[in-house]
């Protein structure tokens, strides 16, 4: 049966870009097989379920083949199947979400005016109208 290393499966199914940072990852505890964190050198065969933690969220894949070489982006689905749920995905929208408000790609970074709306956007309206003395009864 084919076993190749983790690091430089990540890389040749193009999960990292570079094995340096597959290796690195695995370091890191970012890693994991079937609940287990691993070492870059550990061997991987078909069958197996990787999961990995690139935040917000985990992904996780199932070994379709045991490749040391890296592939061409079309053959990616042969290598293997991504299995992550459905609410994974949720949490990174929510992220996109939450951190900020869109703005037109290539308009750069925003200018002050830009960043007082936003803020007058982003801030409740009643925020200063609320009084917090209720301890006040005359």
């Amino acid at each position: 049966m084919a076993e190749a290393r983790i690091d430089k499966w990540l890389w040749a199914a193009r999960i990292f870009k570079t094995r340096t940072i597959a290796a690195e990852a695995c370091k890191k505890g970012r890693i994991s097989i079937n609940g287990a964190y691993v070492k870059a050198a550990r061997m991987i065969k078909p069958g197996d379920v990787i999961q990995v933690k690139k935040p917000p969220i985990t992904y996780s894949f199932k070994v379709l083949q045991a490749i040391e070489k890296r592939v061409g982006a079309k053959l990616v689905p042969e290598i293997m199947e991504n299995v992550t749920t459905p609410d994974q995905y949720e949490l990174l929208e929510m992220s996109k979400v939450g951190g900020f408000i869109d703005r037109a790609r290539g308009t750069g970074r925003p200018t002050k005016k830009d960043r007082r709306s936003m803020e007058e956007f982003t801030t409740p309206e009643f925020f200063g109208e609320f009084d917090f003395d209720l301890d006040d009864e005359d």
